[in-house]
């Protein structure tokens, strides 16, 4: 079994990539799939679960990084034993000149047919040695914590939060704590964290 991990901002490309990947009768290999749309989270969920192939699209969290050096760390978790296939929503020159100095296993438009995917995946992990037993994907945040997290990286307030997920404006504090806790950050590496709190 072959563990994939699908970072995607569109929630309707995550769920279809785990519906289409589960299809037993598609593939020749079986698959542990997990999905994320936050690339912070995707960098430690490799970390902790090492999957065999990284499938991302990049491309559409262009607007949400500072600089394009960011994209590094995501890459540098990946290695030499992770392979990663870019299924990009867009074309952009910087974005794929930048792509070149890390070892990228190929790079597909999202227009690509099913079936080039398909052979693609199956090229990619079946040139690696089968998993006996995988460990279970478990998520580093818990379902409210994710949803903090992504309000706060939006720039929302935490009266803003609480007022959105109906939680009390202490317990948005308490979840922002437990979320730095978890990934392991201050408040000095965290600047897209501390984002001013003016919307509403």
């Amino acid at each position: 079994m072959f563990k994939i991990l699908v970072i995607d901002r569109c929630y309707f490309t995550r769920t279809g990539m785990e519906s289409w990947l589960n299809q037993t009768d598609l593939f020749p290999a079986s698959f542990l799939v997990a999905a994320l749309h936050n690339l912070m989270l995707a960098k430690e969920h490799i970390v902790q679960w090492q999957p065999d192939l990284v499938i991302a699209d990049l491309h559409g969290f262009k607007n949400e990084i500072h600089h394009i050096q960011q994209l590094a760390s995501l890459f540098s978790v990946c290695g030499d034993g992770i392979k990663v296939l870019l299924l990009e929503s867009g074309e952009d020159a910087q974005l794929s000149d930048y792509f070149t100095q890390f070892n990228i296993e190929e790079t597909l438009l999202k227009t690509a047919s099913l079936d080039t995917l398909a052979q693609s995946i199956d090229a990619i992990v079946l040139s690696r040695p089968t998993r006996t037993e995988p460990k279970p994907a478990v998520p580093l945040l818990t379902r409210q914590e994710e949803k903090v997290l992504t309000l706060w990286m939006e720039g929302r307030s935490n009266q803003s939060i609480a007022t959105k997920l109906s939680i009390n404006g202490k317990t948005v504090y308490t979840y922002k704590r437990n979320i730095r806790m978890k990934l392991g950050m201050d408040n000095r590496f965290t600047p897209f964290l501390s984002l001013p709190d003016a919307i509403n």
